[in-house]
């Protein structure tokens, strides 16, 4: 199953800011949608005003069973009806983090960069789902798509910010951070 994040001028997210935090960025577009669908056409080619980033739910890559154990204790689910605010965050590693092996790479994610137990402490507070999308032909690696409540705001800043210290993020050549808020309908 494909995620599909569209930034345009319709859709379920009203965009609040859109910055690249390193690399290029994504062109300004007023609203994103996401969906949901069993195929996606290729290739997904930015235009000057609207974006659309496609990428799947894959295995765990660098966690181990104990971690998965813990993380699965206690995460949240996606689509909470308290969690009206959302980051997407698209992520592009540089060609150094491919060229180390699988062992490499989870060496610098957990052991010394500990990206799965310094988050726990953000679970449930923060529902987060990583999509892989570097062998789809996109710009980007991944997509990385949070929900949470905007009382827990003040929270993610403090898990982005954590993670952005990391050894594992040395490895980020371009990173954009694309923050909605849920578009509610009134009567």
């Amino acid at each position: 199953m494909f995620r599909t994040f569209r930034g345009g001028h319709s859709g379920g997210w009203r965009v609040t800011s859109l910055s690249p935090v390193t690399g290029e960025p994504l062109p300004f577009v007023p609203a994103l949608s996401v969906t949901d669908s069993e195929a996606v056409s290729l290739p997904l080619v930015p235009s000057r005003n609207a974006w659309r980033l496609a990428g799947v739910a894959s295995s765990l890559r660098y966690t181990e069973r104990p971690e998965k154990q813990q993380l699965d204790a206690v995460q949240a689910g996606l689509g909470r009806l308290d969690a009206t605010s959302a980051a997407l965050i698209p992520i592009r590693k540089s060609q150094a983090w491919w060229e180390l092996t699988q062992e490499e790479r989870r060496h610098i994610f957990e052991d010394r960069s500990h990206h799965i137990a310094s988050s726990l402490r953000y679970l449930p507070a923060i529902a987060r789902q990583l999509y892989h999308c570097r062998d789809l032909g996109g710009p980007f690696d991944f997509l990385t798509w949070f929900e949470f409540a905007p009382v827990d705001a003040s929270l993610f800043e403090e898990l982005v910010a954590m993670l952005r210290q990391t050894e594992e993020w040395t490895y980020v050549e371009r990173e954009v951070d694309v923050r909605v808020v849920k578009e509610v309908l009134s009567a």
